[in-house]
């Protein structure tokens, strides 16, 4: 049998369990909140070719899947097209695996051998909108291409941050589509 004293123990025990579990929370909310909000991770790659010619690989979004590190991982991905095939106004999109998701990629800016700027709107796994930018640099008759990508971060995604590292994440599959946009350009 209980004792109404025995009953103060483990209800005291159990507010403090609670009462630590809510200061725990709160602790962990403040430090998410103190995430930076914006995120970018960037590659680069010089590929001997001068930009005029390694700029239409990128700018023509049919050419994407040539050197696209997500066509290889996913084969059977649905694609689609609208919009002209090239420069801005042109418009991706594509349903895939849990490893490709599904999304749209709208080019929004187009200089010819200088800039490509992408507006991604991602569907699944995780809904978000960021921003994708391509760079071409002459470096004598060779590009340093640059490739980009930023955007804001609310706070699940600056939760997953603390555990997941979005650069170690994303900068892998820049730098194999890198490298095939090098191989096919030079």
């Amino acid at each position: 049998m209980t004792t109404p004293k025995d009953n103060r123990k483990v209800n005291s025990k159990a507010m403090t369990i609670l009462i630590t579990f809510a200061i725990a929370l709160m602790l962990f909310a403040v430090v998410v909140a103190m995430q930076p909000a914006d995120f970018r991770v960037a590659r680069s790659i010089i590929i001997a070719a001068p930009s005029s010619s390694v700029f239409p690989l990128v700018d023509d979004l049919h050419k994407f899947q040539d050197w696209s590190p997500w066509a290889k991982i996913d084969p059977t991905c649905q694609t689609a097209f609208e919009g002209p095939s090239a420069g801005t106004g042109a418009i991706f999109t594509w349903a895939g695996n849990n490893k490709v998701g599904e999304g749209r990629m709208t080019i929004t800016q187009s200089r010819p051998s200088e800039l490509i700027q992408m507006k991604l709107d991602f569907i699944r796994p995780f809904k978000a909108t960021n921003m994708a930018e391509f760079t071409f640099e002459p470096e004598g008759n060779q590009t340093k291409v640059t490739w980009s990508m930023s955007g804001k971060r609310n706070f699940f995604f600056k939760a997953f941050g603390l555990f997941m590292d979005c650069d170690k994440m994303i900068a892998p599959d820049f730098e194999k589509g890198l490298a095939s946009l090098k191989v096919i350009a030079e």
